[in-house]
């Protein structure tokens, strides 16, 4: 048990070094698809897209890294991103510094 919860905290901790969360993405869409999508608006780094292992489905939401911040502002001055008929929900991943962290007292 304390092995999972320490795999699923380390998840959560790299998710934050992604540049743009997203959500609604259509059942059909890929990474590769998404890589695609999102490489008009600059360099994508890496497009995490998980996967839930009893259905083999993914789970309709991914986290984009870009090159550069101007990228990320490419990709958020568009008004909508729309896949297959489905129009994607963005968010901007909030980044914080070390000292910036919460401690587990707080």
């Amino acid at each position: 048990m304390a092995a999972a919860s320490a795999v699923r905290a380390a998840g959560r901790r790299s998710r934050r070094l992604f540049d743009i969360f997203v959500a609604e993405i259509p059942w059909t869409v890929s990474s590769k698809e998404l890589k695609e999508y999102f490489s008009q608006f600059g360099s994508v780094q890496r497009c995490q897209l998980p996967f839930d292992r009893d259905t083999g489905f993914h789970r309709r939401y991914c986290w984009i890294k870009f090159s550069t911040p101007e990228e990320v502002q490419n990709v958020l001055q568009k008004d909508s991103h729309v896949l297959e008929g489905s129009k994607l929900a963005l968010k901007q991943q909030s980044r914080r510094r070390r000292s910036q962290r919460r401690t587990p007292s707080e």
